[in-house]
C-alpha cells in the first residue's frame, strides 16, 4: 500500500490537468469527409483495402486514460450555435465506444485537493479534511440509520446559463438524439411564457390549489382539454368532457397548446434572483380553435410535449350494431367492416362483411422531434413536466434535478392509494444517478462541508436540498421529507430575506440545485484508497480458439490497456481457462510471463497472489507480449470443457483484498468444475410440454451456486462483466446472475463472427472501462411522508431493505424504484424524492451524489392522466414484464401486458371522458402511444415463444438496467429507407424520417435499415437496382454480398451518406450497433420481418386489430 498522501496533495499518478475550454465541437449539417477518419475504430468508414486484419480495425487515436476525452478532432467542422451563457466548466462524460469525441469532458473531475478548485469550505472554522484521501472501502452492512452522507458548501462557480424566452434549436437528427454530445443550435423563435404563481417565492414549496398543474392560470379548470383538435378522419375531441373545455386564451402549461416546436416548461426569461417578474398579458394561441394544424397526409400524432394534451378517440357509428371505428377511418357504411379485421374482432357478436381501407397514416405513431428542447426544471417555484426521454433536451437545474438522473411515471403524485389504483397506472421512479449530461448543461457542483459533513436531517438523514424550509430567522430548518425541525449549525446560519428564503440560497448549490455532489468526510472511509484493478479472464477452450473468439478478445484487451488510467494506482491481472485455470506471473523481473496452472476446478485457489495482479506500468510489455501469444499458445488445444465458475472464483480470490472489475470472455457452456451447467435448452426441445408450458423455468438459474458466488463477490466489491462470444447455447439465464448481482452486465455476440464482431467487441470493451463510473457504491431513495419505497429493481446486491449495494455503477445503469402510499397526501402540497449515491470515483475519491425531485400532489384523476410520462410508464411496464417472464408462463405475461393497457385506458374512458356513444375508443394524449408500445412488447424477443432461450435470457438481462431513453427503441425499432437517401429531405438532420413497422412499407426494390439500440439490420430486397448495390456494397448482385460483412465507405455520395447515418445512429444509441445483413427469402429476411410489429403475425394481432381488441375489452368493462 502506498504511503498516504499529505492533505490536499495531488496524487502522483494524476497531476492536475490544465483547465480545458468548454466548447462544443459539434455536428455540421453536412459532415465533413474527415468525420470518418476521426470516427475511432468503427470500421465502417475505411476504404476496402484498409481491412487487412482484426488489428487493422483500430485506429491509432485514443483518448487519455480513464475517460478523459481529447478535443474534437479538427475536421473542419464548426459549431452551429452556442447555448446562451454556457458555463465554462465541462460536464463529466466520455463519448460512446469508438465514437467521435464530443466536447472536452472529464468524468467527475480530475483528482482534487481536499477542497476542489470550484468549491470553498462551507464552514471556514472547520478547515479542510485531514487524513488520507477518500478511499475505495468495502462497506459492511450498515444499520438503517447509517448515513449516506458527504460534504457540502458554496463553490466558486460561474453563474448558471440563462435561458431566453423559450428557444427551440434544430438537432442533427430526427430520431432519438444523443444526450451526450449534440451541440446547441441556433434559436428559432419565442414561445408564450408559462405563468408563475403569484405571491412571494419561499425557500420551501408553497401548496398548489385545485389540483391544477403548475403554471395554470388562475381560474383554469382542472382536467380540461383544448378544443382545437382537427375534426377530420374520424379523429375528434370528446363531446362529453366532464370538466368542460377551457377557452383557448386562458390556459396554463397543460391547457394551452404552444407552438409545435416547444413544450410547456421550457419557457424562461432572464431575471435576477429567483423571483420572475409578474406576467399579465395572455399568450397568443398558436392555433385557432377552428383550424387544423395537421398537414394533409401527415401521420397522426404530434411531437410529444409540443402540443397540449387532448383526447384522441376512435368512434364507431351511432348504431350499436356496427363495429367500432378506428382512427383515420371514415364512418362505416351499414355493410362495411374494418379493413383487415377478421369476423369477431370488433364488437362481440358482430359479423364483419367485406373490409374497407384504413388510412395507416392516421394511426398514432411516435414522431421524433428534430429540435433541441430547453428545459427549466422549475419555474415560479413550481415543477415543470420533463420533456420525453427519447427527445434531445438541454436542462437548466433550477431546484429539481435533471430528468436524466431521475424521472417519475406521473409528474403529479396521487394523494391516495385509491386514486392511484383507480387510474391503473404505476407509481415508480427511474433513477440513473451517473447519467451522461448534455455538454451544454451546467456541470454538477461539488460541495465541501469539511470534516463535519453535509447538513442532514437528524431524524430521517435526508440531505440538505432546495426544499428544506428555514424558519426562526434561519436558526432552524424543517425537513421536507419527514417534517422534523432541526437546529441550523452555527457556522451555517444565514438570515432570511423578505421572501422567507435564505439570503445566500442562490449562491449555495445545495439550496438551489436539484443535483449536487458532496465530498465525503472521513466517516465514510473504512480503509485507504484501493487501486483501480482490472482483471481479464479469457476462455481458451477449443471452440473459442476455432471461432476466433479468443483472438478477438486478446486483440481487444491489448488495445484497451492503453485507455486504462496511468500511474501506480492502476493494476491488472490476466488468466486463461478451459478445463483448468492458467494464471500468469507478470513480474517485470522475469524475462517473459510465467504460466501457473491450477488443475483443481472444484476447490480452486490463487497461486502467488502478489505476482498475479501487478501495476500496469511495470508489466505492460509482458502483458502485451502475452496477449499477442495466447491465441498461438492454445491453437492446438483440443479441450472442449470450460470451467467458467471455477475460473471466476479463482480470479475473485486474487482480487478479494482490493475489489475491482473482473472482465470475463466466455464462448461455450460451462461444463466442468464449480457451477457446471448442462444443455437445458435441448431438454426443452425434446419435451414439447416442457418447451411450451414450462419454458419459463429455463429462464431461471439452474441452481444457486453462481448466485451464492455472486453475493460473495459483491460483498468484496468485485464487479463482473461477461462478454459471451458464442455459436451455441451457453445458458445465459444462469451465467447472467453473476454480473446482475455485482452491478455488471452481459455482452452477447451470437452467432459470433470474427469478421463482423471483432470491432464491436473492442468498442464495447473500451466503453466499459472508459465511461463515467463509480465503485463500491451504496444507494438509497428517501420519500416524503405518505409515500415509501416498495421495491428496487436493477443490477445490484441488496443486503438490507433500505439500501442497494453496487460494486459497480456507471452512466448506463438505471434502477427502477417502485413506490407505494403509506398515508394520505395533502392536495396541493408537494412530495419529494431524494436519491443519495455514495460511491468512489475513478480517482479514488469518495463522493455523495444527491439528486432531489419535488412534484405536486393532486386529487384529480384527469390531472394524473395529463401528467403521465409515457416513456417512463412504458419503461417500468417493460421492466416489470422482464421480471415476470422467468417465473410466469409467457401467455400469462402477454395477457398481463394487455390487461395493464386496458385498465389504464378504461379508467380514463370511464372517469375522464364519458361520452354518449359507447363506440368510442378514447386515448389520453399523454398515453396515446401506449397501445402501440404494448403490442410491440407482446411481439418482442422476450415474449415470443419462437425465440431461442439464450436470446430471451439476454433480453431479460438487458432490460433489467435499461434506461428510459433506450426502452422504446428496443421494442419499437426505427426503420429508414437507404436506397433513396440522396433524394430525401432530412431538414438538416443526418437521419431521415422513420417508416412505420409494416411490411407494406418494405418494397422489393428497396434497401432498409432497422435498428433497436443493440443490432442494426440491413435488409436488401430481391429487385434492388444493381447500380445502388454497386454504390453501397461494391457489387451489383445480392447473392455476392456475404452474410457476415464489414460495411465499407466507398468513393461515392450514397455510400458516404449511408456511413454517416450509421455513425450518427451509433452515436445516438451510445453503442456500436452490430450490423447484420438480411436478404429476402432466407432466414435472415424472416428475422427482419419479425420486427414488423404493426402487422398481423403468429405472435399477435396487427396494430389496428389490437386497437379494436383493446376497445372490446374496455366496452365489456364499461358494461
Amino acid at each position: 500500500m502506498a504511503a498516504p498522501a499529505p492533505t490536499g496533495a495531488p496524487r502522483p499518478s494524476h497531476p492536475h490537468p490544465s483547465p480545458l475550454p468548454n466548447y462544443n465541437p459539434n455536428l455540421p449539417i453536412t459532415p465533413e469527409p474527415s468525420l470518418s477518419q476521426n470516427f475511432q475504430n468503427l470500421q465502417i468508414n475505411q476504404p476496402p483495402n484498409a481491412f487487412t486484419s482484426p488489428s487493422s480495425l483500430v485506429g491509432p487515436i485514443r483518448p487519455p486514460s480513464s475517460g478523459q476525452v481529447p478535443p474534437f478532432p479538427a475536421s473542419g467542422t464548426t459549431p452551429i450555435g452556442n447555448f446562451p451563457s454556457r458555463s465554462p466548466i465541462n460536464r463529466p462524460g466520455v463519448p460512446p465506444p469508438g465514437v467521435i469525441p464530443r466536447a472536452v469532458m472529464t468524468p467527475f473531475g480530475p483528482p482534487q485537493n481536499a477542497v476542489p478548485p470550484n468549491a470553498t469550505p462551507a464552514r471556514p472554522s472547520t478547515g479542510s479534511v485531514a487524513g488520507h484521501p477518500p478511499s475505495f472501502a468495502p462497506r459492511p452492512s450498515p444499520p438503517a440509520s447509517t448515513p449516506l452522507g458527504g460534504i457540502g458548501g458554496p463553490p466558486l462557480r460561474s453563474p448558471p446559463p440563462t435561458f431566453p424566452a423559450s428557444q427551440v434549436m434544430h438537432a442533427p437528427s430526427s430520431a432519438r438524439p444523443s444526450g451526450l454530445g449534440s451541440p446547441p443550435f441556433s434559436a428559432t423563435g419565442p414561445v408564450p411564457p408559462a405563468y408563475a404563481a403569484a405571491g412571494p417565492v419561499g425557500n420551501g414549496t408553497p401548496g398548489l390549489s385545485g389540483g391544477k398543474f403548475p403554471g395554470a392560470l388562475p381560474g383554469a379548470v382542472p382536467g380540461t382539454f383544448p378544443t382545437n383538435f382537427p375534426l377530420s378522419g374520424g379523429v375528434r375531441p370528446s363531446q362529453d368532457e366532464p370538466l368542460g373545455p377551457p377557452s383557448t386564451t386562458a390556459a396554463g402549461p397543460f391547457s394551452q397548446a404552444p407552438p409545435a416546436h416547444a413544450f410547456p416548461g421550457t419557457v424562461s426569461a432572464s431575471y435576477p434572483g429567483n423571483t420572475p417578474p409578474s406576467l399579465s398579458s395572455q399568450p397568443t394561441p398558436p392555433f385557432s380553435s377552428g383550424s387544423s394544424f395537421l398537414p394533409s397526409g401527415s401521420r397522426f400524432g404530434l411531437q410529444p410535449w409540443q402540443v397540449q394534451p387532448h383526447q384522441v378517440d376512435l368512434q364507431a357509428g351511432a348504431d350499436a350494431g356496427q363495429p367500432p371505428r378506428v382512427l383515420g377511418m371514415p364512418p362505416p357504411l351499414p355493410s362495411q367492416g374494418i379493413a383487415g379485421m377478421a369476423p369477431g374482432i370488433g364488437q362481440a357478436g358482430a359479423s364483419m362483411p367485406a373490409p374497407s381501407k384504413i388510412d395507416p397514416n392516421q394511426i398514432p405513431r411516435p414522431i421524433p422531434s428534430a429540435s433541441v428542447i430547453l428545459h427549466e426544471t422549475r419555474q415560479g417555484n413550481q415543477a415543470n413536466p420533463p420533456p420525453p426521454a427519447t427527445s434531445e433536451y438541454i436542462v437548466k437545474d433550477t431546484g429539481n434535478c435533471s430528468p436524466r438522473y431521475m424521472r417519475c411515471t406521473i409528474n403529479q403524485i396521487p394523494c391516495t392509494a385509491d386514486l392511484l389504483a383507480t387510474s391503473g397506472m404505476q407509481l415508480a421512479l427511474l433513477v440513473q444517478p451517473l447519467a451522461l449530461p448534455h455538454p451544454s448543461e451546467e456541470p454538477i457542483q461539488i460541495v465541501d462541508f469539511g470534516e463535519g459533513g453535509p447538513i442532514r436531517c437528524s431524524r430521517c438523514k435526508g440531505y440538505i436540498n432546495p426544499f428544506m424550509k428555514f424558519i426562526d430567522q434561519g436558526r432552524r430548518f424543517i425537513c421536507n421529507l419527514c417534517g422534523f425541525a432541526d437546529e441550523t449549525p452555527h457556522d451555517y446560519h444565514c438570515n432570511l430575506g423578505p421572501d422567507g428564503r435564505r439570503r445566500d440560497a442562490d449562491e449555495r448549490p445545495e439550496l438551489s440545485r436539484g443535483t449536487v455532489e458532496f465530498i465525503a468526510s472521513k466517516e465514510y472511509m473504512v480503509r485507504d484508497p484501493m487501486p483501480a484493478v482490472f482483471f481479464f479472464l479469457i476462455d481458451v477452450s477449443s471452440k473459442a480458439i476455432q471461432t476466433g473468439a479468443t483472438a478477438a478478445a486478446c486483440s481487444a484487451i491489448s488495445q484497451v490497456i492503453a485507455d486504462l488510467p496511468e500511474g501506480p494506482r492502476t493494476m491488472v491481472g490476466i488468466a486463461t481457462f478451459d478445463s483448468t485455470i492458467h494464471f500468469y506471473n507478470l513480474n517485470r523481473a522475469l524475462q517473459q510471463p510465467l504460466m501457473l496452472i491450477v488443475p483443481d476446478v472444484l476447490d480452486v485457489y490463487t497461486p502467488l497472489e502478489s505476482e498475479v495482479i501487478v501495476q500496469l506500468f511495470e508489466c505492460r510489455p509482458h502483458l502485451e507480449l502475452l496477449l499477442e501469444n495466447i491465441p498461438t499458445m492454445f491453437q492446438s488445444n483440443t479441450t472442449a470443457d470450460s470451467a467458467f465458475g471455477a475460473a471466476t472464483k479463482a480470479a475473485f480470490l486474487a482480487m478479494k483484498s482490493t475489489g475491482g472489475k473482473l472482465l470475463v470472455f466466455q464462448s461455450v457452456l460451462p461444463s466442468i468444475g464449480i457451477g457446471a451447467l448442462s444443455a437445458r435448452d435441448a431438454e426443452g426441445r425434446s419435451n414439447v410440454s416442457t418447451g411450451e408450458k414450462e419454458a419459463h423455468k429455463l429462464l431461471q438459474p439452474a441452481d444457486k451456486t453462481l448466485k451464492e458466488m455472486a453475493i460473495e463477490f459483491a460483498e468484496h466489491q468485485v464487479c463482473v462483466d461477461v462478454f459471451i462470444s458464442s455459436q451455441s447455447y451457453v445458458d445465459i439465464a444462469s451465467i447472467s446472475v453473476v454480473p446482475r448481482t455485482t452491478g455488471g452486465q452481459v455482452y452477447y455476440y451470437y452467432p459470433f463472427s470474427a469478421v463482423s464482431d471483432t470491432a464491436k467487441l473492442y468498442n464495447d470493451l473500451r466503453w466499459n472501462v472508459t465511461r463515467p463510473q463509480g465503485f463500491e457504491a451504496v444507494m438509497r431513495v428517501r420519500c416524503s411522508q405518505g409515500v415509501q419505497v416498495q421495491e428496487y429493481s436493477g443490477n445490484f446486491c441488496k443486503r438490507i431493505p433500505t439500501d442497494v449495494d453496487l460494486p459497480g455503477i456507471d452512466c448506463d445503469k438505471t434502477i427502477m424504484v417502485t413506490l407505494k402510499h403509506d398515508d394520505k397526501l395533502q392536495d396541493g402540497s408537494e412530495c419529494t424524492f431524494q436519491c443519495a449515491l455514495l460511491y468512489t470515483n475513478v480517482y479514488g475519491q469518495r463522493r455523495i451524489r444527491v439528486t432531489t425531485l419535488s412534484l405536486p400532489c393532486t386529487n384529480t384523476l384527469g390531472v394524473l392522466f395529463r401528467s403521465a410520462d409515457l416513456d417512463t410508464q412504458f419503461t417500468c411496464f417493460l421492466k416489470q414484464a422482464a421480471i415476470d417472464i422467468p417465473t410466469t408462463p409467457l401467455l400469462q405475461v402477454r395477457e398481463q401486458v394487455t390487461n395493464h393497457c386496458v385498465n389504464i385506458l378504461h379508467s380514463y374512458r370511464k372517469f375522464c371522458a364519458s361520452v354518449t356513444s359507447s363506440g368510442q375508443l378514447i386515448l389520453p394524449e399523454s398515453l396515446k402511444l401506449l397501445p402501440l408500445y404494448a403490442l410491440a412488447l407482446i411481439k418482442s424477443t422476450g415474449l415470443r415463444t419462437d425465440g431461442r432461450i439464450d436470446d430471451r435470457s439476454f433480453w431479460i438481462d438487458y432490460v433489467s438496467s435499461l434506461s428510459a431513453t433506450l426502452a422504446v427503441p428496443l421494442v419499437y425499432p426505427r426503420m429508414i429507407s437507404v436506397h433513396d437517401l440522396m433524394s430525401k429531405e432530412t431538414e438538416g438532420s443526418l437521419i431521415p424520417s422513420a417508416i412505420p413497422l409494416s411490411s407494406e412499407h418494405v418494397k422489393d426494390e428497396g434497401i432498409y435499415l432497422l435498428e433497436n439500440g443493440i443490432d442494426a439490420f440491413v435488409y436488401i430486397g430481391s429487385s434492388v437496382d444493381p447500380h445502388v448495390l454497386q454504390q453501397l456494397f461494391g457489387t451489383s448482385s445480392v447473392e455476392e454480398i456475404p452474410g457476415q460483412f464489414v460495411l465499407q465507405q466507398l468513393n461515392n455520395p450514397l455510400s458516404k451518406k449511408f456511413n454517416e447515418v450509421i455513425n450518427e445512429i451509433r452515436r445516438q444509441r451510445c453503442s456500436y450497433l452490430r450490423l447484420r445483413l438480411c436478404k429476402k427469402g432466407d432466414p435472415s429476411g424472416m428475422l427482419f420481418f419479425s420486427y414488423m410489429v404493426e402487422e398481423k403475425s403468429p405472435t399477435g394481432l396487427s396494430y389496428v386489430e389490437f386497437l379494436v381488441h383493446v376497445h372490446r375489452h374496455i366496452q365489456s368493462k364499461m358494461t
